[in-house]
C-alpha cells in the first residue's frame, strides 16, 4: 500500500476519532473511549475494513507512545518527587507491587505459566492517567482528598512504566535464572552509560542553544523536543534498551532545562494527535465479535479486575492512615486498566510472553474498564461515604476530649482557611479547625487554634466538633463535591448556623446557594475584582 493510501487511512481515523470522541464527551465518557471505538469500527477484525495498513499505523502509534513518555518525563524532577511526599511514594509503590503480585498469583493458580502470569500481573497493575485526570478535571475533583491520593499513585505508576517494560522484555527471553541475572546486569550497565552520555549531550546542547534565544522561538523549541525525544528513543533501541527508557530519560533531562515550560506547551498538540492514533491502533487490535461472543466471560473478568484493584488500593491507603471513604473512593478511581498496559501487552505479545488469546482478553477487559471509568469515578465519593457510614467507622478517636464549644468552625486549613483564621485573630472568637492533614493541625496549633483531624463530610466528625453550637461555618476546601457534601451535612445537623462557602468556579455558585449557603465566595469573580483593582492602580500610577 502506498503512502497516499496510508495518509488517507490516518485522516479517516482522525475524523472518526474526532466524531466519536466528541460523542463520548457528550455522553459523559472519556474521549479515549471514542478513539478506541474509532479503531474498532474502522480497522478491527469484523469492522468496516476501511483501515487495512494496521502495521504502519501501529508504527506511528508507537511514536505517539514514545512522545507520551517523553512529555511525561518533562513533568518529573527531583522537586516534583519531593512534593509527592514519602507516604504517596510508598502508596504508589505498594499499589504496583501488591496488585502485580495479586493478579500474578491468581493467574498462576488459574493455570497460566509463571512467566506469563507475571506479565499479566504487571499489565493489570497500571491504571489510566489520561482517563482519570480527564474525568477528575471535568468533575472539579482534582483537589479532593481522593483525587490527590489517586494522582499521587498515578504519578508513581507512570514512573514504573519503564522498569515494567524492561521486566516484560526479560520475561520474554525465556532465560534461565543465571541468564536473567546477566541480562539485568547488562541492562543496568547500558542504562547507566546511556543516561550519562545523554545527560552530557543535552547539557552541551542546552548551553549552545540557549544563546540562540530558543525560549523565544517556538519552532526551534518544537524541533528540539522532537529531535531529542525521538533521537533518544532510537539510541536506546540501538543499544538494546527499551525505547521507552530513552524517551522518558530524555524528557526528564530536558525538564530541568530553561526550555521546559515552552517545550511542554508546544509538544502537547503533537502528543494529542499521536496519542489519538495510539488508542485507535489499540482499538484495531480488539476483536468486537469475539467480545460479543464471549460477553459474559469478558464482563465477569472485567468486574473481577475492577473489584480486585479497588480492594487492594483501598487496603493500602487505609493501612497508611487514609480515612475509609477517601481510600475507597481512590480505589474505585484507579480500578481501570490503563493505556500503558497496552504498551506492556504489545511487548509481551510480540515477544511471545503473552498468548494471543490472553492478549485479546486483556485488551477486552481494558476497554470495558475504560468504558465504565467515568461512571465509577463520579459515584466513588458518594459510595465511599455510604460504606463508611454503614460500617460505622469513626475518624476521630472516641476518647479524645472535646474542646469547648466553638464560635467559628473552619473546614479546611489551606491558604484560604489560614486567611480566615488570621482575619479573626484579633477577635475574641473561639475557632475550631477541621482538616484531614496532620500538617494542618500542627500549623493551626502553632497559631493558637484548636484543630481536629477528620473528614468533615462525615456526620460523626461534625457532631464531635459541636458544629450545632457554632455560629458560623467557613467551608474553604477547593473540591466542589466535597464542599457541597459538607454544607449539606452541616445544614442537616445545624439548620440555624450561618455558612460561608468557597466556590472555585462561577458555575457552581448556584449549587451552593440552593444547598442553603448564606454566602458564596466566587473565586473567579474575586480574582477578577483583584485584577481590575491592580490594573487601575497601575494606570493611575502612570
Amino acid at each position: 500500500m502506498d503512502s497516499w493510501d496510508l495518509l488517507l487511512e490516518i485522516v479517516a481515523l482522525l475524523i472518526a476519532s474526532l466524531v466519536l470522541g466528541g460523542l463520548a464527551s457528550r455522553l459523559g465518557q472519556s474521549p479515549l473511549v471514542g478513539y478506541l471505538l474509532a479503531g474498532m469500527i474502522l480497522g478491527a477484525p469484523g469492522g468496516l475494513g476501511i483501515v487495512q495498513s494496521d502495521g504502519d499505523i501501529e508504527t506511528i502509534a508507537e511514536l505517539g507512545v514514545a512522545l507520551l513518555l517523553f512529555s511525561l518525563g518533562l513533568e518529573f524532577s527531583w522537586s516534583t518527587l519531593k512534593k509527592l511526599g514519602r507516604s504517596s511514594l510508598i502508596a504508589g509503590t505498594l499499589q504496583i507491587v501488591l496488585t502485580g503480585l495479586f493478579f500474578s498469583t491468581v493467574s498462576f493458580l488459574l493455570g497460566f505459566p509463571l512467566r506469563e502470569a507475571t506479565g499479566i500481573g504487571a499489565i493489570l497493575s497500571l491504571s489510566s492517567t489520561a482517563a482519570v485526570l480527564r474525568v477528575l478535571t471535568d468533575l472539579s475533583e482534582i483537589d479532593s482528598p481522593h483525587g490527590r491520593a489517586s494522582i499521587a499513585i498515578l504519578l508513581v505508576q507512570d514512573m514504573a512504566v519503564v522498569p515494567l517494560a524492561v521486566l516484560m522484555l526479560l520475561l520474554s527471553g525465556g532465560y534461565e535464572t543465571s541468564r536473567v541475572v546477566f541480562e539485568v546486569g547488562r541492562v543496568l550497565i547500558w542504562s547507566s552509560a546511556f543516561v550519562v552520555v545523554l545527560y552530557l549531550v543535552l547539557r552541551i546542547a542546552a548551553a549552545v542553544l540557549q544563546r540562540m534565544a530558543l525560549e523565544r522561538n517556538r519552532e526551534l523549541a518544537v524541533l528540539l523536543a522532537v529531535a531529542v525525544g525521538l533521537g533518544a528513543t532510537w539510541a536506546a533501541h540501538a543499544v538494546g534498551l527499551s525505547p521507552a527508557l530513552g524517551s522518558f530519560v530524555a524528557g526528564m533531562f530536558l525538564g530541568a532545562s530553561p526550555f521546559a515550560t515552552q517545550i511542554r506547551s508546544d509538544v502537547s498538540s503533537l502528543k494529542v494527535v499521536l496519542l489519538t492514533l495510539f488508542f485507535a491502533a489499540v482499538g484495531m487490535v480488539a476483536e468486537p465479535w469475539w467480545i460479543l461472543e464471549n460477553l459474559p466471560f469478558v464482563l465477569v473478568a472485567s468486574a473481577a479486575v475492577i473489584a480486585g484493584k479497588t480492594v487492594l488500593t483501598t487496603l493500602i491507603l487505609r493501612a497508611l492512615g487514609r480515612p475509609l471513604a477517601v481510600a475507597l473512593a481512590a480505589g474505585i478511581t484507579l480500578s481501570q486498566v490503563g493505556e500503558f498496559a497496552f504498551v506492556l501487552g504489545v511487548t509481551g505479545a510480540e515477544y511471545g510472553l503473552i498468548a494471543k488469546s490472553t492478549y485479546t482478553l486483556l485488551v477486552s477487559v481494558a476497554i470495558v474498564s475504560l468504558f465504565v471509568t467515568p461512571y465509577c469515578i463520579s459515584l466513588a465519593p458518594r459510595f465511599g461515604r455510604w460504606v463508611e457510614g454503614r460500617l460505622g467507622t469513626r475518624l476521630v478517636p472516641a476518647d479524645r476530649q472535646r474542646h469547648e464549644q466553638p464560635d467559628v468552625v473552619i473546614v479546611g486549613f489551606g491558604p484560604a482557611g489560614q486567611a480566615v483564621a488570621k482575619a479573626l485573630a484579633e477577635k475574641e472568637t473561639n475557632i475550631l479547625v477541621l482538616d484531614l492533614n496532620p500538617e494542618a493541625k500542627a500549623l493551626a496549633e502553632a497559631m493558637g487554634l484548636n484543630c481536629q483531624i477528620g473528614d468533615a463530610q462525615q456526620l460523626g466528625v461534625l457532631e464531635h466538633a459541636s458544629i450545632q453550637h457554632a455560629k458560623i461555618a467557613a467551608i474553604t476546601i477547593p473540591s466542589r463535591t466535597a464542599a457541597q457534601t459538607v454544607l449539606e451535612q452541616i445544614r442537616a445537623l445545624a439548620p440555624g448556623i450561618q455558612t460561608v462557602v468557597r466556590s472555585r468556579y462561577s458555575r457552581h455558585k448556584i449549587d451552593f446557594e440552593n444547598a442553603g449557603s448564606l454566602l458564596v465566595v466566587d473565586e473567579e469573580q474575586e480574582v477578577g475584582r483583584a485584577l481590575a483593582k491592580r490594573v487601575l492602580a497601575v494606570l493611575r500610577g502612570t
